[in-house]
């Protein structure tokens, strides 16, 4: 994806336009010695997460080289910038570090990366590195491109001697470093722990600290150790991208499901979106969806379905099914947590389709307004834009009445899906349209 007049900072100084985007990702690629000076690494890096990531650049160059990153943008004068990579098409989010985790599992990164990203990263003890720490796979790397880097003033210096200092206690080790850059990787094993002095500082967090929980709860400053349950080997132990996609991840064990029922799901859930696409094929346009949210995103089967589709999704993990979006990152995919009886932190008109399935009725059961929840999807949706909802009858039958007031009766279907083991009742599938034209009122 190319955006002509576009600028990128990359190692040596200065800021270019586009075409240096490539030697700033081959550059990253040499540093760290990856075959080919290709930074996917035969497909073991595909996860990234790119910190303060402005018009989120980095994240659109990424995508030929199928990586995919989840580019956060923090929650402050930076706001517009993430608008402007949702236009563009990229993975993008709105995201604050400051006392709460971040909304994502243990272990869902193989990189995370700081452009000139202005975060104070010493802070309370360190505690947004070891945040860092928290999202990375073992043997996971953190790319920091600054001042602090390489300027040899007093100023920077200090910094760069703390954060060192830091990251050295906290059992990370420079891998390479060059210009304005450096990388740092985490360890795959709880054996340099070991070796610190006792009452080192960050220390290790207590056996009761869960490392997937990341839904209003507070950053700690510790350090998550490996238990015997976690897979240790480098990446966590997951196979390369594509074929990562539909290999049943080890993290599957901890939800009693086993690797039939995953191929399952997958399979089932390919036939859904075909079909969906069958009802649709008549109205929709080529290249008209890009940006997609899965509100239920399960175990991923949706979003696996629409691979061969030039378009990203955004799976989205009910808070109460919270802890399988871990397997969503080990499937090479990225998604968040979220309380649907809340608004979702995203601009208006940011996504070309919705899809809910059994949305609807988890709410209710929360005691939750359907009414809020369809104005919420309606904000968020592009015009022209199209909703898929799958749920029982009588939500669909609820949902028919809306249509002319929200405008989404630009079209509308309704129909009856086949019966699968993923269906726990009756199902009907509602697909409509929202019109383009804008209310005079």
């Amino acid at each position: 994806m190319v955006v002509n007049g576009d600028k990128i900072n990359f190692p040596g100084g200065g800021t270019h336009f586009h075409n240096g985007a490539d030697k700033y990702i081959i550059a990253l690629a040499r540093m760290l010695k990856f075959p080919d000076d290709k930074l996917n690494n035969g497909g073991n890096i595909r996860n990234v997460l790119d910190v303060g990531c402005g018009v989120a650049s980095f994240g659109a160059y990424l995508l030929p080289h199928d990586i995919m990153a989840m580019s956060l943008a923090p929650n402050d004068v930076h706001e517009n910038q993430i608008q402007f990579a949702l236009e563009r098409g990229i993975p993008s989010t709105l995201g604050v570090l400051g006392t709460k985790r971040l909304p994502y599992p243990s272990r869902s990164f193989e990189m995370a990366h700081c452009s000139r990203c202005r975060i104070d990263w010493l802070q309370r003890d360190g505690i947004l590195l070891l945040e860092l720490d928290r999202l990375l796979r073992p043997g996971g790397y953190f790319v920091y491109s600054s001042p602090e880097a390489y300027a040899r003033d007093v100023v920077n210096r200090r910094i760069w001697n703390a954060t060192s200092d830091l990251l050295k206690r906290m059992c990370w080790r420079v891998v390479s470093k060059k210009d304005q850059t450096v990388i740092w990787v985490k360890p795959t094993s709880n054996s340099c722990f070991a070796k610190r002095d006792p009452g080192t500082i960050p220390p290790l967090c207590s056996s009761d600290d869960d490392p997937d929980a990341s839904w209003n709860v507070f950053m700690n400053a510790c350090i998550t150790p490996y238990s015997g349950k976690m897979h240790r080997q480098k990446g966590s132990g997951l196979v390369p991208w594509p074929q990562r996609l539909t290999t049943a991840p080890s993290r599957l064990e901890e939800f009693g499901i086993s690797a039939e029922e995953f191929q399952e799901d997958t399979s089932i859930w390919y036939f859904r979106v075909f079909e969906y696409w069958k009802q649709m094929k008549s109205v929709v346009e080529k290249d008209s969806f890009r940006n997609v949210m899965d509100m239920n995103s399960n175990l991923g089967g949706f979003a696996a379905a629409l691979k061969d589709k030039d378009v990203w999704v955004m799976n989205v993990a009910p808070v109460n099914a919270s802890a399988k979006l871990k397997i969503i990152y080990d499937r090479g995919l990225i998604g968040t947590v979220h309380d649907w009886c809340e608004s979702f932190s995203t601009y208006p008109r940011t996504y070309d389709l919705l899809h809910a399935w059994q949305v609807f009725s988890e709410i209710e059961e929360c005691g939750c307004s359907s009414e809020d929840l369809l104005i919420e999807m309606d904000r968020i949706l592009r015009p022209d834009g199209f909703v898929i909802i799958r749920d029982k009858p009588s939500i669909i039958n609820y949902i028919q009445k809306f249509l002319i007031a929200l405008r989404w009766d630009g079209w509308s279907i309704e129909v009856e899906p086949r019966i699968d083991v993923l269906s726990t009742s009756d199902e009907r599938v509602l697909i409509a349209r929202k019109k383009w034209e804008v209310s005079t009122i």
